[in-house]
């Protein structure tokens, strides 16, 4: 089978024709991606009314350890049920690198209500879009991916127990057309191959760091981007902060929102940009985004310390990280890359450009939660209409200012904010929601307080 550009499926006929010279079907599940190879027949009988999938991947962590607690989506309690997993058409491609294959994302309901499960990843993300649909908005978002990336196998690195790996290329080169020349091959192959599997590159370069590339998913929408950014995978590493003495891999998103006619709501009116940008009555300032962005900003600067770190090792990339650009403070700043916030809006690009950059994710964010958080504070900044609480500041500025808040330091810490009585977390995706996916986090937590690490070992081995 070789490349096609079919269109999307619709009905099961259109099914049938576009599988008509297939034996099988490949269906995967967000976060760690998992899933299942089917028979073309078995897929067919399946693809309208959805099909029974073990619960139990809501309760494992990544390496299937069933979470202790009993969760409320898949426990012992209710024997680890199947879940129903509906196929979603409009994620259909083929995978270059096997054969062409088809592939499909499934989505999660309750099989008794037919309702999306509360910790469905891209039913979460549904969700959100339609509430901003609601308003007569689209949600609109790119991504940015760091990664580390290794001459090395599954095998190599688990006989070399994670230590001492090959990078791809040595040294710090960030931006550098050298080191790509060195791995052309592989670097062009990243290109065409992810287009080939729908996931539009915008930009692909290296970073400061061994081995270390960005790159860069095509503006689009809410739903496709959180999708592309799922596939969009030598070896690479996505851990947020692999070494210590390197610089991080960040996650940064780029969001917008966008009206019925094309309209970017984030931006200035034809008025307000031929005045030169909106002036601030409060601090006394020149504003050069709408008055929605700034509501969208204030329930970002609400919530943020609820949310979107994952990840133990995620927080080793945010402490003290001023001296790689991670933000470790609630911050936002026009067209500053030391706040937590990054406002982009004229005269830096043009008014249908303007946007925000949410600098706090790591590279080892699940990517539809975190979309999923962004548009959700930020829509109920919107319908708060809450007042921005502090000037744009840089995060070296925002040492003395009030009400500046600080990003949680540890796992331990953001899981207790999340799951406390009231917080922002509960508010915007529900007590089912946090109770589960808090559940999975406090897992992580005791996981990692019960291990010993090497740097325990050579500090207190001889000396204590």
């Amino acid at each position: 089978m070789s490349e096609t550009k079919d269109p999307l499926p619709r009905t099961t006929e259109d099914l049938r024709h576009l599988l008509r010279n297939d034996t099988k079907v490949k269906v995967a599940v967000d976060g760690v991606l998992r899933g299942k190879f089917m028979s073309k027949t078995k897929f067919l009988s399946i693809a309208e009314g959805g099909f029974g999938f073990c619960s139990v991947i809501f309760a494992w962590d990544i390496h299937d350890a069933v979470y202790p607690k009993e969760l409320l989506i898949s426990n012992r309690q209710n024997g680890y049920r199947d879940l129903l997993a509906k196929v979603d058409l409009s994620t259909y491609r083929r995978i270059p690198w096997e054969n062409y294959v088809p592939f499909f994302f499934v989505s999660f309901l309750d099989p008794e209500t037919k309702e999306p499960i509360s910790v469905c990843p891209r039913g979460t993300v549904r969700k959100v879009v339609a509430q901003a649909e609601k308003r007569g908005w689209q949600c609109i978002a790119g991504i940015e991916y760091e990664y580390f990336q290794f001459q090395e196998t599954s095998y190599s690195v688990a006989e070399k127990k994670f230590s001492n790996l090959t990078p791809l290329t040595p040294g710090m080169h960030g931006y550098s057309l050298l080191r790509t020349t060195l791995n052309q091959e592989y670097f062009n192959d990243l290109f065409e191959e992810s287009l080939k599997m729908g996931v539009e590159i915008e930009s692909h370069h290296t970073e400061t760091g061994p081995g270390v590339f960005e790159t860069a998913l095509s503006y689009t929408t809410a739903s496709r981007i959180a999708d592309s950014a799922t596939l969009a995978i030598v070896m690479p590493s996505f851990m947020a902060k692999p070494w210590a003495n390197l610089p991080g891999c960040s996650g940064h998103i780029h969001v917008s929102l966008r009206d019925a006619s094309g309209k970017n709501v984030f931006s200035l009116s034809s008025d307000e940009i031929q005045a030169g940008g909106r002036k601030d009555a409060l601090y006394e300032d020149t504003r050069y985004m709408s008055q929605e962005g700034e509501w969208f900003v204030a329930g970002l600067l609400d919530g943020l310390a609820d949310v979107l770190v994952p990840t133990i090792n995620g927080y080793k990339r945010l402490v003290g990280g001023e001296s790689f650009w991670a933000p470790n403070k609630v911050t936002y700043g026009y067209d500053s890359r030391v706040a937590s916030i990054r406002i982009i809006s004229p005269p830096s690009v043009p008014p249908s450009a303007t946007r925000l950059e949410v600098r706090v994710p790591g590279a080892d964010m699940q990517p539809h939660f975190a979309l999923s958080a962004i548009f959700l504070l930020g829509l109920r900044g919107i319908q708060k209409k809450l007042a921005l609480p502090f000037p744009p500041v840089s995060e070296q500025q925002a040492q003395g200012t009030a009400n500046v808040k600080s990003l949680a330091t540890s796992l331990e810490a953001a899981t207790e904010m999340m799951m406390r009585p009231g917080s922002v977390a509960r508010d915007v995706f529900g007590d089912d929601f946090v109770e589960h996916f808090g559940g999975t986090r406090l897992h992580e937590v005791r996981v990692w307080n019960e291990a010993v690490t090497n740097w325990e070992l050579e500090r207190y081995l001889e000396l204590a």
